[in-house]
């Protein structure tokens, strides 16, 4: 194979500083400082080039649906004569089941319909956040010239025969960045959204909580609920608490300090960090927020207990390497998993303080990029700074699926995804969800 050949060549050719090796050609060329616009030749065009070049053989590859098994040997007739002679548990079953379908995912572009037509389509899509049933997903869209809009999508449209999606668009709010997005329980599940504006000039940031029904066009003459806007610095994260002893609270991880605000009280406790807070998720059975830092570290609070200077009211610690971007509680909260800016994606047993598993491939350098748990499915989902989605099998960090983006790869063009085995609510459709520029796709099971 000429191909294997030239490769195991290349990695024993010596690198020279300011040169580049020519497999194809067989020879070395000078490379040129990235700023000089007359020859393109610098490393990263040089690196750009290969990377493209990879995408698009991938994404030819899925077209004609060269699919590999996830595993050795698995299939869904052995799988079924499995289940049938009594080998195989029905979790592991279905587990397995679902690995299958992810397998065999295939990309359809979903057509967005809105009622202010001018909205559908027109602004590139920076994050998409699903309630807990999976029937609506919040967006945030960069704007041209600056700022965020943000919408509304309605997944009910999704299990018809033909794949369209509502979004209704909001009109009420000035075009500030946000920062981080969460939904929130108020008076009903996923009632609000939570949101964090960077601040601008003059312009504190702030943490506003809007009703979800001021997206929908049911009532436009209906003043919506609760609408409450909190100034702070800048937000890196937030998240809400569904825990009712420390009910309508939310949280901000802000530079150097966590901020708890009682939305209904307007009471704050303020606890104070060594490093800016990048992560935040609240636990359900007991009254802690774990949080993930700059620095590494993620350490839970008892948002029951008095603020205080010190760092005294750290329960559990637990350190990553590098930069801590997204932490996820598992439902038993015995474990949390927790993704890095080398990278690395650690499953941590939080009643040792031991990393338990790992899980491979993941790619991050600086960016703040989100991770997916779904357990009843058995799976992993993350996008890395590459701008591949890559899914894993949680029960063993066995990689099972690495799609390409529909986009060239660049740092304004990294996928936001949503994974659900019910999408469009209780009777939706599984798949997976892939908001990439103005694209939104549909990853379907069939």
């Amino acid at each position: 194979d000429p191909a294997s050949s030239s490769s195991t060549q290349n990695s024993v050719v010596p690198e020279l500083p300011g040169f580049y090796y020519d497999s194809e050609k067989n020879r070395y060329f000078r490379l040129l400082p990235g700023h000089n616009n007359y020859n393109p030749l610098t490393k990263e065009s040089i690196q750009y080039k290969a990377m493209e070049c990879k995408r698009v053989r991938l994404l030819e590859e899925e077209e004609k649906q060269k699919k590999k098994a996830p595993r050795a040997g698995l299939n869904s007739s052995m799988l079924l004569q499995k289940r049938q002679l009594g080998l195989l548990s029905s979790k592991s079953y279905c587990r397995m089941v679902h690995e299958l379908k992810v397998n065999c995912m295939q990309r359809k572009k979903i057509e967005i319909h809105s009622p202010d037509s001018s909205v559908a389509g027109t602004n590139n899509f920076k994050i998409i956040v699903a309630d807990v049933a999976c029937e609506r997903i919040f967006t945030v869209n960069d704007v041209e010239h600056g700022g965020c809009k943000y919408g509304i999508i309605s997944l009910s449209g999704l299990g018809k025969e033909s794949l369209t999606v509502e979004m209704y668009d909001n009109l009420y709010f000035t075009n500030r960045k946000v920062n981080s997005v969460c939904w929130a329980s108020l008076t009903h599940p996923d009632s609000h959204v939570k949101l964090c504006l960077m601040g601008i000039a003059e312009t504190p940031g702030c943490a506003s909580l809007l009703p979800a029904s001021l997206f929908s066009s049911t009532n436009p003459g209906d003043r919506p609920g609760m609408l409450c806007s909190f100034k702070i610095s800048t937000a890196w994260s937030c998240a809400w608490c569904l825990n009712p002893q420390a009910d309508n609270c939310f949280s901000t991880g802000l530079t150097r300090r966590v901020l708890v605000t009682n939305v209904v009280t307007g009471h704050r406790q303020t606890f104070g960090t060594s490093s800016d807070v990048l992560a935040q998720q609240f636990a359900t059975q007991t009254p802690m927020l774990y949080n993930g830092c700059r620095s590494g570290e993620i350490f839970s609070i008892d948002v029951r207990q008095r603020s205080r200077k010190g760092q005294s009211w750290k329960a559990i610690r637990l350190f990553h390497d590098s930069a801590v971007t997204s932490i996820r509680l598992l439902e038993a909260e015995h474990y949390l998993m927790a993704a890095d800016m080398a990278g690395k994606i650690k499953l941590w047993d939080l009643r040792t303080a031991k990393c338990v598993k790992q899980y491979k491939g993941h790619h991050n350098e600086y960016a703040v990029l989100p991770l997916h748990v779904n357990e009843e499915e058995g799976l992993l989902t993350a996008v890395g700074q590459d701008c591949y989605t890559r899914i894993w099998s949680l029960h063993d960090a066995h990689l099972l699926r690495t799609i390409p983006s529909p986009h060239p790869s660049s740092k304004d063009a990294i996928p936001s995804v949503v994974f659900s085995s019910r999408l469009g609510g209780s009777r939706g459709v599984p798949g997976l969800l892939m908001a990439v520029k103005q694209d939104l796709y549909h990853f379907s099971y069939n």
